[in-house]
């Protein structure tokens, strides 16, 4: 298990590249498989989660090529289907929630996809039920063999028909887009998602000759073609770290500079920080946030009733961003209500904060009340684990205003969403140690 090993109260000051978007990035690498031509990819995270989605691909014959840093070209001429079947994939792709969307490829081509349960984050059940459900409607037959946890899809002949999801989910959206642009005929997909990740998927796909509109909206239409060719795509930026370092930036009192943000894909990101008081400035297609010497304030409701910052389904605000608006709370002049509606064990790490002196009231699993110290206590120096990405980069920003040294186990977990974020972090000026214990 490796450790941080932090000294916190360092106030930080420079500029800091976003990586390339790992929520992007696992939609885009599965795609690689619905062609046989070559595809080259740029921008992409050196990230646990999709260095090993990389090595799944390539072991299911994927020939893989590191161009520079970053970009890498795929050719999915000659896919081994027998590794599915064996004990060896089984292992590879439990290991990984981001495996699920190799299914949908797959059963599109080659007219069969398997997957066991996939793993990831420890934040409460994220059902698969939307993608299976799709590619049912789509003519596929599924079984799921409750020994092994091991789901299959198989068609003949994929069609085209016209489908309502349960949920707006990104991934199920992603895996039935990939799965329908094979398909024979034209399927519409209604309470489709439609992330800018989900966006960059389907404007690829046209690139490679997939016939897609409605992108950007809840409704998707396409119409199947026969074959698909290769491409170049370049990744957005990723948000989620975006996020997290106007949050870090805030808490350190910081002057922050985050480059390259790609401001149209926000969202209402910024200005749900703004609502925590956070000053938030746009010079050109960067972020600039001055160092609040002074705090920050958090906006009531016009009738002076408790703000409320809540998840939900894009264009609203990202879950994933939730536990860091918590953590930056905690060090705000007012109260907060964070209400997380998508997943029932995302906010358990606040015994965590709650340890370091944070004032935090855990209504239920969803709901968290959140009294701001307004930096007259600093947050205490502790030791603590990374239950999951989100909240241990939560935890890793708490250790970082936090005046002391505090470690923080399992940092394997950061790992897995944050590209080298020990020496990013010490490049603009935070005190931050890798342990391998």
């Amino acid at each position: 298990m490796k450790t941080f090993k932090i000294e916190g109260g360092q106030q930080l000051k420079g500029a800091i590249q976003p990586q390339g978007a790992k929520n992007e990035a696992l939609q885009i690498l599965c795609a690689v498989i619905l062609s046989p031509e070559k595809i080259t990819i740029h921008n992409i995270p050196d990230i646990i989660d999709v260095n090993k989605l990389i090595v799944l691909l390539g072991k299911l014959g994927v020939k893989i090529e590191k161009l520079a840093k970053g970009s890498y070209s795929f050719q999915a001429d000659e896919i081994n289907l027998e590794y599915l079947e064996t004990e060896a994939f089984k292992v590879d792709g439990r290991g990984l929630r981001g495996s699920i969307m190799i299914v949908g490829p797959l059963l599109a081509r080659f007219g069969k996809g398997y997957i066991p349960k996939p793993g990831g984050d420890k934040i409460g059940r994220r059902r698969l039920d939307t993608h299976f459900e799709g590619f049912i409607k789509l003519g596929a037959n599924f079984r799921y063999n409750r020994e092994d946890h091991f789901y299959g899809v198989e068609a003949k002949e994929l069609k085209g028909t016209y489908m309502l999801l349960d949920e707006a989910s990104v991934t199920g959206t992603a895996n039935i887009v990939m799965a329908s642009v094979l398909a024979t005929g034209t399927t519409t997909i209604y309470n489709a998602a439609c992330e800018p990740y989900l966006q960059q998927l389907c404007k690829m796909l046209n690139r490679m000759g997939a016939k897609i509109s409605g992108i950007g909206s809840n409704m998707l239409t396409i119409e199947g073609v026969k074959t698909l060719g290769g491409t170049d795509h370049t990744m957005l930026p990723d948000m989620i770290e975006i996020g997290s370092w106007i949050g870090l930036a805030a808490m350190t009192k910081s002057e922050l500079t985050i480059k390259n943000v790609s401001w149209d894909d926000l969202g209402v990101i910024p200005n749900v920080f703004r609502k925590l008081g956070i000053t938030i400035e746009r010079k050109g297609g960067d972020i600039f946030i001055p160092a609040h010497t002074d705090g920050y304030e958090i906006q009531n409701y016009i009738d002076g009733s408790i703000l409320t910052i809540s998840d939900a389904p894009w264009p609203g605000f990202t879950p994933d961003l939730l536990s860091i608006i918590l953590v930056v709370s905690t060090q705000a002049r007012g109260s907060v209500l964070i209400h997380q509606k998508m997943f029932e064990s995302r906010l358990f790490f606040v015994d965590k904060l709650i340890d370091m002196g944070a004032k935090i009231i855990l209504c239920d699993p969803h709901r968290a009340s959140v009294i701001g110290h307004d930096f007259k206590s600093s947050l205490k120096a502790t030791t603590m684990t990374s239950p999951d990405i989100r909240a241990g980069v939560s935890l890793l920003i708490a250790a970082l205003s936090a005046k002391g040294t505090s470690i923080i186990h399992n940092i394997e977990q950061i790992d897995r969403g944050y590209e080298n974020i020990d020496d990013r972090l010490r490049a603009i000026g935070a005190k931050i140690e890798r342990i391998d214990s």
